[in-house]
């Protein structure tokens, strides 16, 4: 699944890009894309959105509202819901299905610690989790998924399974695009940039959904939390959950569990001997939610 051969040393042009994107002033640029992403300004948002969707060949078909006058805003056009049947999700219990709509940026095992990123670049469990060394014990060996989220993707995420929220931790960092090019060039991408650590309880153990955050990806919300940033906090922030009763959080396979304004990636992080991932799933392959992630070991 994993791919094996280091990409070429980059060209001077591509060095010259890399240093641009080390030089931008990310959180500048991401607050000044939040702020007009939430403006109502009527036949000026509703020509920015129509420009977007045809340079990115946005399918408004499949969109609950159909029209670029139907969002008020570019925010509510960006994280557009779709009509009820756009996304099947797999329906055996036994059958994980894919977060978001996308592309595979990497999948594969977790060798010991280390997750790929790209071909050539490998980060760490303890690095992606914030230091958490306990938590990250538990994925030792396992397996790893990373979506990317193109700016034409439907930006809503849902579970791979069914589920109960036990922890999210809100960890700061860049924001660096994560773009294919750039995840093959900047090292720790992932574990660098700001991140939104979801930890559930399943049938087969723990599981992990992060949502990482990138350069112009306004914010990241939940259901049950809402937009979690901004604000932007400089440390990291931790909120339990508990098993059960009051302010307790269940969600079933497919649920809506959160969104992006504007594109990022998900990872999610599996147990040991918990999952089988679908072996058709690799390197650089458009993805749809709803579609098989992978199969519980029996």
């Amino acid at each position: 699944m994993s791919s094996l051969k280091p990409y070429p040393s980059p060209t001077y042009r591509e060095r010259l890009k890399i240093a641009f994107h080390y030089m931008l002033p990310q959180q500048c640029i991401t607050r000044l894309a939040g702020w007009f992403a939430q403006k109502e300004w009527g036949i000026v948002t509703h020509t920015v959105i129509k420009l977007f969707a045809k340079a990115y060949q946005v399918d408004f078909k499949e969109a609950l509202k159909e029209k670029p006058e139907d969002y008020a805003s570019f925010n509510a056009f960006f994280i557009r819901q779709l009509k009820e049947d756009a996304r099947p999700i797999v329906e055996d219990s036994s059958d994980l299905c894919l977060p978001a709509d996308g592309r595979i940026s990497e999948c594969g095992s977790i060798k010991t610690q280390q997750l790929l990123q790209a071909k050539g670049h490998h980060f760490t469990l303890s690095a992606l989790l914030a230091g958490d060394d306990e938590l990250a014990q538990q994925f030792v060996d396992g397996q790893f998924i990373t979506t990317y989220l193109s700016p034409r993707d439907y930006h809503r995420v849902h579970m791979p399974c069914d589920a109960t929220l036990r922890k999210m931790v809100y960890v700061p960092g860049e924001l660096f695009s994560v773009n294919p090019f750039l995840a093959r060039h900047i090292p720790d991408l992932f574990a660098r940039n700001e991140r939104v650590i979801c930890v559930f309880d399943t049938t087969f153990g723990s599981m992990v959904q992060i949502l990482v955050g990138a350069t112009v990806t306004a914010s990241i919300s939940t259901v049950w939390a809402g937009v979690i940033n901004p604000p932007r906090y400089d440390e990291v922030k931790v909120w339990e959950y508990p098993e059960s009763g009051y302010g307790s959080v269940s969600l079933k396979k497919g649920q809506e569990m959160g969104a992006f304004q504007l594109g990022s990636t998900v990872i999610n992080l599996f147990p040991k001997e918990s999952i089988n991932l679908n072996l058709n799933l690799k390197a650089g392959e458009p993805v749809k939610m709803g579609e098989l992630l992978g199969t519980l070991k029996k």
